[in-house]
């Protein structure tokens, strides 16, 4: 809660508090995308997006609207 921001990316004034959400972003500079679907070979720079992009394949709609029925 302190807002420390210590993970500086090097590339661009980009900050983070999670060495993760840096490695990640420095992806975004390198053009590395080390997650690939099985499916359709899409790659995609965190496992995250992958598997969100998975559910287009298995048509998985995880979410319910708290207003109607409606999945997504």
């Amino acid at each position: 809660h302190t807002g420390e921001r210590p993970f500086a990316c090097s590339r661009c004034p980009k900050t983070f508090r999670e060495k993760m959400a840096l490695t990640i972003h420095q992806r975004v500079h390198t053009g590395e995308r080390p997650f690939a679907c099985i499916r359709c070979s899409k790659a995609f720079r965190d496992k995250q997006t992958l598997t969100n992009h998975q559910r287009l394949h298995t048509g998985e709609r995880p979410y319910i609207c708290a207003h109607c029925p409606k999945t997504f």
